[in-house]
């Protein structure tokens, strides 16, 4: 009896090992993940005022890395996080770039200076040339996943992408909004001119006259509307961010970002190409109010959706989109209609970080099975950004990011492999059947040593077999 719940426990055992998630148990990265928190420099905020600035060679891992999750929150001088109905985080974003060794960019330089022989860009792979970032989010990034599954990763510090002469180094963008006191909470986030009392740009340059609300009107140093008689202090914040990697070998395989963003121009022409130079991405616009029509509040939707030619082919690893307030999803589609991704926002409902009441707290994120969804070179996607239009809202943006490998890991080869070879049978009925026969030989192997043990041990002579 002991030698079959032996033989059984070996065979749980290998089942156990064998239940483990297939992406981990045939293909996982063994590697050691890094853990490593950083604090931009600090800033400085009072009721109303704000902080939109470009820090340069901030804190980053060395060396040459697979980067395996990316997360920020605001935090004051105790490490305490501060709520968005205190400090709104607008968008925060961190872009690579290459800089000439031993010319130092320092966070006060202006961006004439960045377009010198001593700085290369090392932006992302996406089609719109002024959204570079590798990672960037705004009032979700509390709650939304940004784990890249393993075995991949995005790959930074190779030596070979270095320009000779050149370092990577990193800049980190915070536009942050302290809207303690206010007159009008939303009206200060969606950067609304009137409240800010802004006529002219970041560059003094004056603002058009249809131009509401955006980030020409809240840029560094401007001063949101406080209601008379508010006092509040000023105080000492930082964005904390946590990051994870592992050493790059082999094993892992790498992804690249690309963004789209809806207010994209691009038209298809006979001679266009979809690559970088013929996009024009707007970043923000603003949402008109529905008007009486009959309808309830749910018929007051603005859709917006473009359709796009890919420059690019691969696996999509991971999705994800941005929305400010009045967010009420976004997806990306096949030009037949297939959903490849959607990303729906989760709302807060109460005061403390995380769960602040009527903003976006998270962003739900797509992880696609490996190979199920396959971008070839030449695909029309379309886009779609989705916004309650109950209210008016300026300002607003349509981000969507995804992940694309180039290749896939090589036990999913296989299994295409055997099911073109062997029809309807799958990879895992011959797993399981390979389980079955190991374990029962395992059981035997047991039971028979077990025997062997007990009849030495009772001074019978050994059967022979």
């Amino acid at each position: 009896m002991e030698s079959y719940n032996r033989g059984w426990l070996l065979l749980v055992g290998i089942l156990v090992a064998l239940s483990v998630p297939y992406s981990q148990a045939f293909w996982g990265n063994e590697n050691k993940i890094n853990t490593a928190v950083f604090l931009s420099p600090k800033f400085v905020l009072g009721p109303g005022s704000v902080e939109d600035r470009f820090y340069y060679n901030v804190d980053f891992p060395k060396g040459h890395i697979a980067l395996k999750s990316f997360n920020a929150e605001v935090i004051d001088e105790a490490g305490n996080p501060v709520p968005l109905h205190e400090t709104y985080l607008h968008h925060w974003v961190v872009a690579r770039y290459f800089v000439r060794k031993g010319v130092d960019i320092s966070e006060f330089d202006d961006h004439a200076k960045l377009n010198s022989s001593d700085y290369i860009s090392g932006r992302n792979s996406g089609i719109c040339p002024n959204l570079g970032q590798f990672f960037g989010l705004g009032s979700e990034t509390r709650k939304t996943a940004t784990h890249v599954p393993d075995p991949y990763g995005i790959e930074f510090g190779n030596p070979a992408e270095i320009p000779s002469g050149f370092e990577e180094q990193w800049m980190l963008n915070i536009h942050a909004i302290d809207t303690r006191g206010v007159e009008d909470k939303l009206g200060c986030t969606e950067c609304r001119c009137d409240l800010y009392n802004v006529t002219v740009d970041g560059y003094g340059r004056p603002l058009r006259p249809d131009y509401i609300g955006g980030l020409l009107c809240c840029y560094d140093h401007t001063q949101c509307k406080v209601k008379r008689g508010f006092e509040g202090v000023r105080r000492t914040l930082y964005l904390r961010y946590t990051v994870k990697w592992v050493d790059m070998d082999s094993s892992i395989l790498p992804v690249k970002v690309y963004i789209f963003d809806i207010t994209d121009t691009w038209k298809r022409t006979r001679n266009s190409t979809g690559i970088n130079a013929e996009h024009q991405c707007k970043v923000e616009y603003d949402i008109e109010p529905c008007h009486s029509t009959g309808l309830g509040d749910d018929g007051c939707v603005d859709n917006k959706r473009i359709s796009l030619d890919m420059p690019f082919g691969g696996y999509l690893i991971y999705g994800v989109a941005h929305q400010h307030s009045g967010g009420i999803g976004s997806a990306l589609y096949r030009d037949d209609g297939q959903v490849m991704c959607s990303s729906l926002p989760t709302y807060g409902e109460g005061e403390e970080p995380g769960n602040e009441a009527g903003y976006i707290v998270g962003m739900t994120t797509c992880y696609p099975q490996p190979g199920a969804i396959e971008i070839s070179k030449g695909d029309t996607l379309i886009y779609e950004s989705n916004y309650s239009s109950i209210k008016h809202h300026t300002g607003v943006m349509g981000l969507f990011y995804i992940l694309v490998a180039d290749q896939l890991p090589k036990p999913m080869h296989t299994l295409h492999t055997v099911i073109q070879t062997q029809g309807t049978l799958s990879l895992l009925t011959i797993l399981w059947a390979a389980v079955a026969m190991i374990g029962a030989v395992a059981v035997i192997a047991v039971a028979f040593h077990y025997r062997l043990k007990r009849e030495r041990e009772d001074g019978y002579e050994a059967i022979g077999i």
